[in-house]
């Protein structure tokens, strides 16, 4: 019997091999001092003050271990969501959350379901748990309820969904996520990762609470409901999410999860940023207007902008001048940078044809429209 020969050095397993490390979106341009960074959906306001005193306040006490349950943090959710706090686990962002769902659900022979253009975070923690990744075409850059459904085989233990998307922007209705969660079977997991959900405005949206409490009536505890304080709270660089699960998945992520995961600064910024429903508010009322009036101003142009529920927008370029859209889109970027402008590609996605952009403050906006606008004359 021949052995095999042994490695020379320490090899990750197979999975950790398939990743594509998730990169970012810049921050600077050579040569220019000011930008407008408009590439990572983070808030044009910044934390409510009350987050900064909040945070100020807790770095009196670096040498004290943060509260492992995160207790507090978790009432306050409670009750500002309205959900009960026994059946939330916060994270070190909503990416640790989704990352130990898959540790936790899904291993070498499961599969995993992701949509099209679904977040690239998905692909890595499935991949960095050895499971097979399936993806589910999209329809006019939405999540097709149907295609998802049938891509589920006796292998599949976990969906996830990001409603609204990144990065198209687009949303499905309650009525469609119901459909979903209804199609699948008891044995599969539906993470629904709702990042952008407090952006939105649409009545026909929810977050999917509702779910989660159905499915634990029914005993198939089978939904979880993702956030982040990254977004509309403006609380990115504290690293900061929960979720809201069935007491079954609560119990698995409390296993898995590291014990002081969560930070005495980022549980105290985001109470104070929860309380300050002014500051929310005003970041919602203006995302909306932005949103309505810089779809309105790219259609104008002859660019396409698929409807947008989030804070950003998934601009697409068509071919023109004997340029192919990606080219458009390439040249686009260069021009914005030019400008001292900061948008995201997504090529990655495949979605080289377009970039997503950012809403910002009125000033920035402003410029990223007259930038377009001499582009697309030029």
């Amino acid at each position: 019997m021949t052995e095999s020969p042994q490695p020379k050095s320490p090899q990750p397993k197979p999975g950790v091999l398939q990743i594509h490390a998730y990169k970012a979106g810049e921050s600077t341009i050579p040569g220019k001092t000011r930008v407008i960074k408009l590439a990572s959906n983070e808030s044009p306001f910044g934390p409510s003050p009350r987050a900064v005193d909040a945070a100020r306040g807790a770095v009196e006490h670096l040498e004290l271990y943060p509260d492992g349950s995160s207790l507090a943090l978790r009432t306050a959710i409670g009750a500002a969501y309205g959900l009960d706090p026994a059946l939330i686990v916060a994270g070190t962002g909503s990416e640790q959350i989704l990352n130990l769902l898959a540790q936790c659900y899904a291993g070498p022979g499961d599969e995993v379901i992701q949509t099209e253009f679904g977040f690239l975070v998905y692909s890595i923690a499935t991949h960095a748990v050895g499971a097979d990744l399936v993806v589910a075409k999209d329809r006019d850059y939405r999540v097709d309820v149907d295609a998802v459904l049938a891509a589920v085989s006796d292998k599949t233990r976990l969906v996830f969904l990001a409603n609204p998307n990144n990065p198209t922007g687009t949303m499905l209705p309650a009525s469609e996520i119901r459909r979903l969660r209804e199609g699948l079977p008891g044995g599969v997991l539906l993470v629904i990762d709702a990042a952008y959900a407090e952006y939105v405005t649409d009545p026909a949206y929810s977050a999917g609470h509702e779910l989660v409490c159905e499915a634990i009536q029914s005993g198939a505890d089978n939904v979880v409901v993702a956030h982040t304080f990254s977004k509309i709270y403006g609380l990115a660089s504290q690293r900061l999410g929960w979720c809201f699960a069935p007491a079954s998945v609560v119990d698995a992520l409390n296993r898995v999860r590291t014990v002081f995961n969560v930070s005495t600064i980022a549980q105290a910024a985001g109470i104070a940023a929860l309380q300050d429903k002014e500051h929310v508010e005003h970041s919602r009322q203006h995302n909306a207007r932005w949103l309505e009036e810089m779809t309105a101003a790219l259609t104008g142009m002859g660019l396409r902008v698929p409807p947008a529920a989030g804070n950003f927008l998934l601009v697409e370029f068509p071919p023109r001048a004997g340029q192919t859209g990606g080219d458009q889109a390439a040249a686009a970027d260069q021009h914005f940078r030019g400008d001292g402008i900061i948008v995201r590609p997504v090529g990655v996605y495949g979605l080289a044809h377009c970039l997503r952009i950012t809403i910002g403050t009125d000033a920035q906006n402003e410029a990223v429209i007259d930038s377009l606008q001499r582009f697309m004359a030029g």
